[in-house]
């Protein structure tokens, strides 16, 4: 039985790391803790360095200055993630790191102004994952159903496969935001404390969680009417939520041994998936009428579908990759959030135009009740090298946003190329993307770019 283990976590092990694109890496960094290798332990360690240039929002200032475009250079992501496999069945899984560090912001709490502890610098590290789990039923090749339960701070989140994505791995240069609703109100980075169960039925992957909300203290704004509503996140002694991810497999088989979903497998592995999930917190938002308080419950639904497939020959290699979504998002009335991704913008006080309604910056309206839809594809292009590491996938995509608090829709694209240098593991992005500008919920300005150029490093 050992030894049937054993083998079973190696090729987990070369899996996920084949997955990756690079032909030389193999398991990366893992050290085995006995003479069989059924006990062992792996780290991982990444980063991605973001260059940007791109067009304020109007109103915005860069420090005291009046800006309307913006440059630089900064932190998107620096992480360190270790687990364990002490025995067949136990495993434990840590993971830590920063995150959107600026030369104006992101810095460790309390850090304010320039000089030495100024605002963007000296961040402090945190824990992202950090649960225990044991594996009722472990899975085998001869058996279908398979079964682990676990607990702690965890990624099992439901809802949909890139709200459980993994970051070393995007097709686009990082995922649209709006796949985390919750991201840093009742979670804590898309995270949350909790119970969840995971495992397999045949061609069938199921994870479902039950967690309690991190607590907010935001006060609703106060409305004349319910139209005007604005629901925000809950406040006291929380009630727990629910979640879940179904996922069925038609073609190969992804691992479910840490929860984190494949952007693109770059052509080694033949993949297609269909899935459905959702979210659900009672009394999970509020929202202000005549200073009258409701309380409202989150219902968050999703379904999608991933496509990645290797095509033509052996002396071609090229592989196409896609995914679409849409998201059914209730947080009670006119509920909406606007998010800007390492936002280097404040407001400027002395502007006197039109301000956009999402604020300064590159802030855009990202997360509320009503509708989204988003789509991305990507094309490995060909290469005739026998162990190609060198190459080229151009990508682009689409996305629909339907907001109840908003009386027009709008869409957006994003459009780039990633250049792997050693499959995921060394990789240069380029991005150029565009976010819709509203001045008032029935008013759109046309829309701002902005481009994005990233150097990742995953070992």
């Amino acid at each position: 039985m050992k030894k049937i283990f054993f083998i079973t976590a190696i090729l987990l092990m070369s899996v996920k790391s084949f997955s990756q694109g690079s032909v030389d890496y193999g398991s990366g960094m893992k050290f085995n803790l006995n003479e069989d290798g059924s006990k062992y332990m792996r780290f991982i360690v990444w980063n991605q360095i973001w260059f940007r240039s791109g067009e304020m929002n109007a109103g915005t200032m860069i420090g005291n200055e009046a800006a309307t475009t913006g440059t630089d250079i900064g932190n998107r992501r620096l992480r360190f993630l270790a687990y364990s496999q002490l025995s067949k069945r136990y495993m434990i899984v840590t993971h830590f790191g920063i995150n959107n560090q600026t030369f104006t912001n992101g810095g460790a709490a309390g850090t304010t102004g320039t000089g030495g502890y100024g605002a963007g610098k000296k961040p402090g590290l945190f824990f992202h994952d950090a649960w225990n789990e044991y594996a009722l039923v472990l899975p085998e090749k001869d058996k279908k159903f398979s079964l682990s339960l676990g607990g702690g701070l965890h990624y099992y989140m439901g809802l949909s496969r890139s709200t459980m994505a993994s970051t070393l791995n995007f097709l686009t240069i990082d995922a649209p935001i709006f796949n985390w609703p919750l991201i840093e109100n009742s979670d804590q980075f898309a995270r949350q404390m909790g119970l969840f169960a995971k495992g397999k039925f045949g061609k069938l992957e199921y994870r479902l969680s039950y967690n309690k909300p991190y607590a907010t203290n935001l006060v609703p704004a106060n409305a004349i009417t319910a139209d005007e509503a604005v629901a925000v996140d809950n406040s006291g002694n929380t009630k727990w939520s629910k979640a879940g991810y179904f996922e069925y497999q038609f073609l190969d088989q992804e691992s479910n041994l840490l929860p984190y979903k494949v952007g693109s497998y770059l052509g080694t592995k033949k993949v297609f998936n269909i899935g459905a999930g959702f979210y659900t917190a009672p009394d999970g938002t509020r929202s202000s009428v005549n200073n009258t308080i409701s309380k409202h419950n989150i219902n968050l639904f999703a379904a999608d579908v991933f496509l990645d497939l290797p095509l033509g020959n052996k002396t071609n290699k090229m592989a196409v990759t896609a995914y679409s979504v849409f998201y059914d998002y209730d947080f009670g009335p006119n509920y909406l959030r606007n998010v800007g991704i390492m936002n280097i913008g404040t407001a400027d006080p002395g502007f006197t135009g039109s301000r956009a309604l999402a604020g300064a910056g590159n802030a855009q309206p990202s997360i509320g009740s009503g509708n989204i839809w988003y789509t991305q594809a990507g094309v490995l292009l060909p290469s005739a090298a026998e162990k190609p590491k060198v190459r080229v996938q151009p990508f682009g995509a689409f996305t629909y946003k339907s907001f109840d608090a908003l009386d027009k829709s709008s869409t957006q694209f994003d459009l780039g190329t990633n250049l792997f240098l050693d499959g995921q593991h060394a990789k240069i992005t380029a991005q150029y993307s565009t976010r819709p500008i509203y001045t008032t919920p029935s008013t759109t300005s046309g829309s701002k770019g902005e481009f994005i150029l990233q150097l990742q490093i995953y070992l």
